[in-house]
Formats: C-alpha cells, structure tokens, sequence
C-alpha cells in the first residue's frame, strides 16, 4: 500500500509538471527583437493559426475528392412489421366461387428482416476528374493565402513593434522636456517674486508646462495601449509583459539600406498576382466542369444480401432460415437533351473566365503601380528622415540660444515659447521620420515577398 501511494504521488507530481509546463501563464514575460518577434507570431498569432487549419482543411478537402472516384461500401439492416397486412382480392371462380365475385387473399408474412451490402465504383465521369484539378488548385491557392497571411502577419508586427518603440521614446523626450520646462517654471518664478520680471513671462512658460505635461500623460497611456496592440498582434495576452531589444534608431539606420530597390521585380513572386492568376484558373476548371457535363458517366455496383420472412420476431433464432440474394450491375448515363440548359451554364462560365483574363491583366497593371508607389514611398521617407534630423539639430540650437538669452533677459518668454514648441516639433517629426522609413520598406518587402524569396 504505502508503494502504491509513492507511485500515486509521484504520478501527481508529474503530471502536473507537466501540465505547468504546457500551459504557460497568462502573464507570461517576453523580451524580442524584431526579427525574434516576426518569427514568434508568424508561429503563434492568431491569422497565422487559423491559416494553417485552412491548408489543413483544404488537404481534407482534395482527399474527399478523391475518395469519391474511390470504391464505396454501404451496408443497411431493415425490419419491418406489417400491423396491418394489405389484402388483394383475386377472383373467386379460382377457387370454385361464384363468377363476378372476388375473394380477399393476404400474401407473404406479417414481418420480414433483411440486411443488404453495396459496393459501388465509379468508372468514368468527366467532372470527377475536373474536379481532381479543381481540389489540386484550390489546394494552391490556400497555400498562397497562407503566405500572404504570414506577409500581413509580419508586416503587422514590424508596425506594431515601431508604435512600440516610438511611445516609448516619446514618453522619454516629454519627460526631459517637463523637467526642463519645470527648472524653466521655477526659476522664472524666484525672478518674478524678486520683481525682476514680468508675470506675462511666468505665464507663458506655465501654459507650455502645462500643455507638455498633459502630452505626457496622453503618451504614457498610448504607451501601454501601443504595447497591448503589439501583444496581440504576436498572439500572447495583452496584459503579458513584453521587453522589445530594438531600440528605434538603430531600426531606422537598418533600413535605410537601400539595397531593396535594386533588386528586381518579378510580379510572378508577388502574392496577389498569384492569387490572381489562381483565380483565371478556377474559372478555367468551372468551364471543363460544364463541358464535361455532357459527357456520359458509367459506374458499376455489386451487392449481397440477405433476408428473412415470418409472422413471428424470430430473427434472432438460430434455426430462423435466412435467404441469400446478390446482384452485380453496371449504370451508363447518357446526357442526351436538355432544352440548351448545359449550354447556357456552359456559356456563363466561359465568360466568366474572360472576365476572371481581364482582371489578371488589371491585377498586374495595379500590382506593377503600387510598386512604383512604394518605391517613391520609401524614397521620400528616407529624405524626410534626412530633413527632420537636420531640423532637429537647428532647432536645438535655437531653443539653446533662446534658453541663453532669455536667462539673460535678451529674449522675451514668448519667443523662448516659440521656440521650444519648433523643438517639440521638430523632436516629434524625427520619431515619425522613423517609424515611416520601418514601415515603408516593410511595404516594398512585401510587394516583392522578399521574405519568402531570395531573388
């Protein structure tokens, strides 16, 4: 007994190590780069999951096509109990009655049991093997929207990662920017009380301390709003704790290579235009299946079975005799007419590929546009970073110079305000400069697939 218990509380222990392990906490602390973060929610964000059971369920659905051009086997069990038998009536001069005169006659037994088993094989039909093709492209073409899936996915986290970082940094600029505006306050303040400046000068510094203290306040709850976003962009709780290794200038520097520009742009890698021509392909196999139609179709069957008859529920008797019956047999369908149907179906699916050419050239116009677009896109992203660091270094030398000489009674506290909000400008133009560079070339990578090829 006291063995069995050792075994019974080692088991518990295991098992719930075990379970502690698979079932991570819901608070659970993460630190990612960026690329670490790409890769854990192409794994464990919820469009990627769900992509992955949509390749899973289009398996299952090219295998139940198969199986349909495959031997089926169907068996049935009937009983049947006649409560109340039909009677025919028969002439009555068979047995010795009265010409003109019928005899009411009951036949067969009051309840019979039979058990039948049917196997059945399909041995031509044109849209069986349509649809082998259309179960094979339709196959594909999950597999594309997968990947296209995992693109957004990445594309998603590369912009919720920079919202991140750029909260992040905007927490920290308003904070020096509060502190410096408070020893502004404060000493402004001694000056005044000392009457060796004019009230207008203390007011005009605490409108600006209040307006950046508020933004403060504001960026601190974008922050953990930023952070939930990114959360659940990578697919973990949005209270987990999340550590991001990246910092936003290094991730700007990264990419601005510029590098991606050259490579060339073979739209046959680009996901929509796959996607697109997938589509004329569909069309194409929706009118092989009307054609097909009018082939004609042969299949073959073969069954056994058995059956027993009496007025009792004896079927579960052994000596209950039981009588056998088989019957093999082959079906041929011919479509013969049928009023212009098959051709009117067969007319709306062809111009419904025409239609399906049509938008492929469209969707090839539109992809070859929204990658020149891009290109300027991220172009102009690059210059606007340039520009807004050098606006930042002019305007910190404006704002220290304006510092200087308003502690030197040579600048008014109105300029010195002016100033200062150019620098707040020109600090918030810098993290956007950034987080655009991020995210246009996020956009350039997708519209090539650059992730998923190396050309």
């Amino acid at each position: 007994m006291r063995n069995n218990l050792w075994l019974i509380c080692l088991g518990w222990l295991y098992a719930t190590t075990v379970l502690a392990q698979q079932q991570p906490p819901a608070n659970s602390s993460y630190s990612f780069t960026l690329d670490e973060a790409i890769e854990f929610a192409l794994e464990h964000s919820y469009q990627s999951i769900n992509a992955r059971r949509d390749v899973a369920k289009a398996l299952k659905r090219k295998w139940e096509t198969t199986a349909d051009g495959l031997p089926q086997l169907n068996a049935s069990i009937d009983y049947q109990n006649q409560l109340k038998q039909p009677v025919s009536l028969l002439p009555a001069e068979i047995t010795g009655g009265e010409p003109g005169t019928f005899v009411p006659v009951v036949f067969g037994t009051k309840q019979q049991a039979s058990a039948t088993a049917t196997l059945t094989q399909l041995i031509f039909d044109g849209s069986y093997l349509v649809g082998l093709e259309a179960a094979k492209s339709f196959l594909q073409y999950t597999n594309d929207v997968e990947e296209k899936t995992q693109l957004e996915v990445r594309k998603g986290v590369i912009n919720a990662y920079g919202s991140v970082l750029i909260a992040q940094e905007s927490v920290k600029i308003l904070r020096n920017n509060v502190a410096t505006l408070d020893k502004n306050y404060n000493e402004t303040k001694k000056i005044f009380e000392n009457g060796m400046a004019e009230e207008e000068d203390l007011e005009q510094i605490q409108i600006t301390l209040l307006q950046i203290t508020n933004q403060l306040n504001n960026a601190e709850r974008l922050e953990k709003t930023a952070m939930q976003m990114f959360n659940l962009t990578i697919g973990v709780d949005v209270n987990s704790e999340i550590i991001l290794s990246d910092d936003l200038n290094s991730l700007a520097v990264k990419n601005t290579d510029q590098s991606v520009i050259t490579k060339p742009f073979n739209i046959e890698n680009n996901i929509d235009y796959r996607l697109a021509h997938l589509l004329t392909e569909q069309r194409r196999l929706e009118l092989k299946l009307e054609r097909s139609r009018a082939l004609p179709s042969l299949s073959a069957f073969v069954n056994y079975g058995t059956a027993a008859f009496n007025n009792d529920f004896v079927f579960l008797d052994s000596e209950t005799r039981w009588f056998q019956s088989s019957i093999l047999g082959a079906s041929l369908k011919i479509p013969i007419f049928s009023s212009l149907k098959r051709s009117a179906k067969t007319q709306q699916a062809k111009i419904a590929s025409e239609q399906s050419i049509t938008d492929l050239l469209k969707t090839q116009q539109q992809i070859n546009l929204q990658y020149n677009n891009a290109i300027n896109d991220y172009k102009f992203s690059i210059e606007s970073y340039d520009t807004a660091k050098q606006n930042l270094t002019l305007a910190e030398r404006i704002e220290k110079k304006n510092q200087i000489k308003y502690s030197e009674g040579l600048a008014s506290s109105f300029e010195l305000r002016q100033a200062q909000l150019q620098l707040y400008t020109s600090q918030n133009e810098v993290l956007n400069a950034m987080l655009t560079i991020i995210n246009r070339k996020a956009d350039l990578e997708t519209i090539l697939n650059t992730p998923n090829n190396n050309n």
